[in-house]
């Protein structure tokens, strides 16, 4: 949404409130030309799922991740909305997607300005690079440089791909193209060029990866790296994930029983002829797979590694660029997932040639409920879905001199409407109580720096979601949530227990689901009033 407006409400003395904190980081040492104010690295995976990376449990190599871990800290409750687009309206504006009428169709209001805007009177410069899914152009929005990846079909041969919003020609099989190369390059370009004109002034990178969203296509010699891990199939692989999350104290829950009788969305009759014999639409037990599906699901699985492996290898050509750059010691890192990983089966974009090898272009292959369930364990469910295994995301922040070192974890409850009250309080910039001539909600997030040195509680009244449906509230330990394929009936779990949310509570608990049920339709009806009526949780 393109707009004119400058910010009706951002006070002179907001330009120094940070002060003092930013003069206890200019003590560790990063370079003289370095700003005062912190630079700010946003890295967002898309359709990761909570126990994917190393450090969160998963067998796939990702080092560099796990030395970001290692050297700050990670969340254990970081929550998401299920979804791409919301997850983005979250971590650009601050707000509920429902406050600012995110649905793809629509245009949020005028007064919710995206962070760039926010941070533009404070000296920052911001650079996109990846995934856009927000309304309007990118650089309307605030950021100073663009590269916008919008073709979600084609990993090897986008034909809709935009620099500073201007159209790309399309890639050909010969160039050598492959998007997360591409995105990280990108994004390593606008830093340089960074470094050269504008080394004065602090920095917001949103590096926003599409892998491992599907389609599976991945780099051959990725591939090969991963081609026979998975055949001991994904009930070994879930259970050594989630023996991994409980040693490490991530997740003190035992492991979700799989579902063998979901079925994916989107799934059409003509699927298997499409895909082929090895494929199969349920998490059925591995033992009860021919060899031939056993084999071709292990592909898949591998495909899937290979990308995230991949984004892994490009984010430390990232890191390697900010520390060149005389940036990394006065920069705090953010790296999550939009939503849980996705168990959907379908076919699009080019289509499904079943004799070209699997993970090239000219492959259309999906992770399906079997792998998608391993990618959430220990947690239940998938992306659209506001069970855990949907809206749990890996979160690392990593600060040096200001998030102590040692991968130490941080357990209280988080959401990622917390990133824009975050930033804003380390860049010493006050919240707007007016934009676009119209007077802003408060923001419904919490600033995240109590957790920067420890483990601190950080009281909310509760955290909402809503999606095509799917319902859920979360207030202290309790967690209300329900499905729409089982007519909205409200299900009760106490999270601080039952994190797989195994045991429904509802009934024996009546008076909590009256209470947490009227919380949450306040709130969603406070949303759809402050964003003109639109209606909430329409589909992509």
């Amino acid at each position: 949404m393109s707009k004119q407006a400058t910010p009706d409400n951002i006070p002179l003395i907001a330009l120094v409130l940070v002060m003092s904190f930013v003069s206890g980081v200019c003590a560790f040492g990063e370079k003289s030309h370095s700003p005062a104010r912190p630079n700010i690295v946003l890295i967002l995976a898309d359709d990761l799922g909570f126990s994917d990376i190393g450090c969160y449990g998963g067998e796939i190599a990702t080092p560099n991740l796990d030395r970001l871990a290692a050297g700050g800290a990670r969340l254990t409750q970081m929550y998401n909305t299920a979804r791409c687009w919301p997850t983005r309206a979250c971590l650009m504006t601050g707000y509920y997607a429902q406050q600012v009428n995110r649905d793809p169709a629509k245009q949020r209001p005028a007064w919710a300005a995206l962070l760039p805007e926010l941070l533009k009177p404070a000296g920052y410069r911001s650079y996109h690079s990846g995934k856009w899914h927000v309304d309007g152009k990118v650089l309307a929005g605030g950021f100073d440089h663009s590269y916008s990846f919008d073709d979600h079909d084609r990993y090897f041969t986008p034909k809709n791909h935009l620099l500073d919003d201007k159209p790309l020609s399309p890639a050909k099989s010969s160039d050598g193209y492959y998007a997360t190369t591409a995105i990280a390059q990108h994004a390593i370009d606008f830093l340089a060029g960074h470094k050269d004109e504008h080394r004065e002034h602090p920095f917001f990178l949103y590096l926003a990866f599409t892998s491992p969203h599907f389609p599976l296509h991945a780099l051959p010699e990725d591939i090969a790296r991963y081609r026979d891990r998975y055949l001991e199939g994904w009930d070994v692989i879930r259970e050594q994930r989630a023996q991994r999350l409980r040693k490490s104290g991530i997740v003190k829950a035992s492991l979700s029983a799989l579902d063998g009788q979901f079925t994916p969305r989107y799934l059409k009759p003509d699927l298997m002829e499409k895909v082929g014999p090895g494929e199969i639409e349920h998490a059925v037990p591995w033992n009860q797979l021919t060899a031939e599906q056993k084999r071709f699901q292990a592909t898949k699985m591998a495909i899937h590694a290979a990308m995230v492996d991949r984004m892994d290898r490009e984010i430390g050509r990232v890191f390697d660029q900010l520390r060149e750059m005389g940036a990394w010691e006065n920069t705090l890192i953010v790296f999550l997932s939009d939503n849980g990983a996705d168990a959907t089966l379908m076919v699009r974009g080019d289509g499904h040639d079943q004799s070209a090898p699997p993970g090239s272009a000219e492959s259309f292959l999906c992770l399906g409920p079997g792998w998608a369930s391993t990618a959430n364990a220990p947690f239940r469910r998938h992306k659209i879905w506001v069970h855990e295994g949907g809206i749990s995301t890996p979160c690392i922040m990593h600060w040096p001199g200001v998030i102590p070192s040692g991968g130490k974890l941080r357990h209280t409850p988080t959401h990622i409407t917390d990133f824009v009250p975050t930033v804003l309080e380390i860049a010493g910039v006050s919240p707007p109580e007016r934009w676009g001539g119209q007077t802003r909600p408060s923001l419904p997030g919490k600033s995240l720096v109590p957790l920067f040195k420890r483990d601190a509680t950080i009281q909310r009244d509760a955290i909402y979601w809503h999606h095509e449906g799917n319902r859920a509230l979360r207030m202290g330990d309790w967690k209300l949530v329900s499905e729409s394929e089982k007519n909205g009936k409200w299900e009760l779990y106490n999270l601080k227990r039952d994190r797989i949310e195994s045991k429904n509570l509802a009934t024996s608990d009546p008076d909590r689901v009256k209470q947490m049920s009227a919380v949450w339709q306040q709130m969603d009806d406070d949303f759809r009033r402050q964003a003109g009526g639109g209606k909430s949780g329409a589909k992509e």
